[in-house]
């Protein structure tokens, strides 16, 4: 798999990567029980996109010394691209989780915790995601289509299903967490496991 990436730059991004998520965790509310208001919500969200397009503005500086200004402005374009597109998705997930926060009964204090931890799971994943689906393209190419119309027949299924409310005391995820798993019926502050008689205890999960 060609990249146009050294050892140095996968090394910066990755250390950029784990600043922004140092920040995130310990630095924005302190680590501690933090209602995020509007105004701080919305100029992070300004920081972040800010740090993505200096990265992005980074890279063409790079290539364009380096590969040429064609390289530097293809390459930089489908990183903005790639960026923007992900952004717009995750607007979808915003509704996901407000949906999950009510039914579950978090508290905004409480919520913001949940979210970050939420993102890292996401992270590891993706990045898993990311390279194995690069690397079977890369071997097999009609794998393209098979992604194509996984995304196709997801997005319509999405569609159909947008004016049903989801049924979450029913939900089969669920009911199997409940059966298997022993689940307290009240927070403890920001802990996900609780000890009660001798016993490890998890967060709610109705």
């Amino acid at each position: 798999m060609e990249t146009i990436g050294t050892w140095w730059m996968w090394a910066g991004f990755l250390a950029i990567v784990l600043v922004m998520l140092a920040i995130d965790l310990f630095v924005v509310g302190g680590g501690k029980q933090h209602k995020v208001s509007f105004k701080e919500a919305a100029t992070w969200s300004v920081v972040w996109v800010s740090v993505s397009f200096l990265f992005a503005a980074a890279l063409w500086w790079h290539l364009d010394g380096s590969a040429g200004r064609e390289v530097a402005n293809q390459k930089s374009l489908e990183f903005v691209t790639g960026y923007l597109i992900e952004k717009s998705l995750a607007i979808d997930n915003v509704f996901v989780w407000l949906m999950l926060f009510s039914f579950f009964g978090i508290p905004l204090e409480l919520q913001k915790r949940v979210l970050v931890l939420g993102v890292l799971g996401a992270i590891v994943l993706r990045t898993v995601m990311i390279f194995a689906g690069a690397w079977l393209i890369t071997q097999f190419h009609w794998m393209l289509y098979l992604f194509g119309a996984f995304l196709l027949v997801t997005g319509i299924k999405m569609w159909w299903f947008a004016e049903e409310k989801p049924d979450m005391a029913n939900n089969p995820l669920i009911l199997w967490l409940r059966g298997h798993m022993k689940i307290t019926d009240e927070l403890h502050g920001e802990k996900f496991f609780v000890w009660k008689d001798g016993a490890a205890t998890r967060r709610p999960c109705s």
